[in-house]
């Protein structure tokens, strides 16, 4: 069995959207954009037509997700979480939510001085 493959620091992992009625926004992007919801975990996956894998997901603002802002969220690889949080804060960045696990890593999602929201994520190291 292969190790998954890790993410290069800097890339963009994956995007979403949390909202307090993910049902009603899906059926908007469906007719907006032609993706397809597939239900995943309560939330739902968005597939652009004819591929496989999803592009996005969009999610209800509930649980862990209940303090995200309603708007696209971009996951951006760190290799150290603390330090790309502290450098956040040093800049003039705040703290939306986390740190915290999620998945096989932990996420921060940060504020950035022109109030734009982004999602930090450190894959854990596995061996």
């Amino acid at each position: 069995m292969s190790e998954p493959e890790v993410p290069t620091p800097g890339s963009i992992m994956w995007r979403d959207l949390t909202v307090p009625d993910a049902e009603a926004i899906q059926r908007f992007y469906a007719a907006v954009v032609g993706w397809r919801a597939e239900p995943f975990e309560g939330d739902f996956n968005m597939m652009a037509p004819g591929d496989p894998s999803p592009v996005a997901g969009i999610c209800y603002a509930r649980g862990a997700n209940a303090n995200l802002p309603p708007q696209w969220l971009m996951y951006v690889a760190v290799p150290d979480l603390a330090a790309s949080v502290e450098a956040a804060r040093r800049g003039g960045g705040t703290i939306v939510d986390g740190p915290r696990e999620l998945g096989s890593g932990r996420l921060c999602v940060i504020r950035d001085p022109a109030g734009a929201v982004v999602a930090l994520y450190e894959p854990r190291r596995t061996g």
